[in-house]
């Protein structure tokens, strides 16, 4: 098992490092951060001394060196904007995203496990037929349409929920409700087909066969050996929340690591948005080792 978990943090690394390189020349071609913390009648002295101050006058690959030098020592750099730490003003955001992530997913586990389960187990019946549609409307609706519908119909419509903020319960309905659509209609369908198959193996067969209930054949039974595929969907779709929460959190305006990401990337703070990827990737790193380590405790023959 060390050996597997070795190779899969090399892997990771050498992933890291290719962002790490992308990200940095991809946010140097965003522009000039000095024509927009400056004023508009600022003179070009006052623009190289700010360029000196924030070492933008070096050449390309000496600040990227530089860059890599403080990354090893797990310095991220300053924040242009808020003359702070980048990664404190990023770790900050990072906590609403991940308490959204989180939340959300549990929700959307344990909701598609049993709705996919029960639907699989009766093929063809109504609730399998209403699963199957409700899923697959979901899977295919655009994050920032529902959004947008869910703040007219709720918000503005009924006056049901607020906007935007996280200062109660009513905050948070309509962004998890947003967030849940599309991962449950996922997970929803590849439960119903990898249960589908499990509940027509033989074992089942024999389990139904000794006048076992249904609810042990389902959840005890079957549950266990149809979860691989599963956790791997899960495991995706938990990733995309971190990763893609961008649109949501900027419509409902929610403090979270996606909106600060577009904000630095308009303010062409640099230092931030290379801090923000970087949290994330880690995140998204350590979700994967988490499936892979999940994989081996339902499946032992993964270790060999």
């Amino acid at each position: 098992m060390s050996s597997f978990i070795r190779k899969r943090v090399f892997a990771s690394l050498i992933s890291l490092l290719g962002l790490v390189v992308m990200v940095f020349f991809l946010s140097r071609l965003t522009g000039d951060p000095a024509a927009l913390f400056l004023p508009v009648d600022a003179t070009e002295q006052m623009r190289e001394e700010f360029r000196q101050i924030h070492g933008l006058n070096d050449p390309l690959m000496t600040q990227f060196g530089r860059y890599i030098w403080d990354l090893l020592h797990l310095d991220f750099g300053e924040s242009i904007r808020r003359a702070r730490p980048a990664i404190d003003v990023v770790l900050e955001a990072f906590v609403w995203t991940l308490q959204l992530a989180v939340i959300t997913m549990v929700l959307v586990t344990a909701a598609a496990i049993v709705v996919g389960s029960l639907a699989a187990f009766r093929v063809g019946g109504v609730f399998d037929r209403i699963a199957s549609l409700t899923s697959l409307i979901g899977a295919s609706a655009p994050d920032f349409w529902v959004a947008i519908v869910a703040i007219v119909v709720f918000a503005l419509g009924l006056g049901w929920l607020p906007t935007s903020g996280t200062g109660t319960v009513w905050h948070w309905i309509l962004p998890v409700g947003v967030l849940f659509i599309r991962p449950f209609g996922l997970i929803v369908q590849v439960v119903r087909g990898s249960m589908i198959t499990a509940l027509s193996s033989a074992y089942v067969k024999t389990a139904r066969a000794k006048g076992v209930r249904s609810r042990p054949i389902i959840f005890v039974h079957a549950l266990r050996n149809a979860m691989l595929p599963v956790i791997t969907v899960i495991g995706d779709q938990a990733a995309a929340l971190l990763n893609g929460a961008v649109v949501v959190e900027t419509i409902f305006g929610f403090p979270g690591v996606g909106k600060l990401m577009i904000d630095a990337i308009l303010q062409r703070d640099f230092n931030v948005v290379l801090a923000a990827i970087m949290v994330t990737a880690l995140a998204i790193f350590v979700m994967n080792l988490l499936i892979d380590l999940a994989y081996l405790a339902l499946d032992p023959r993964i270790r060999h």
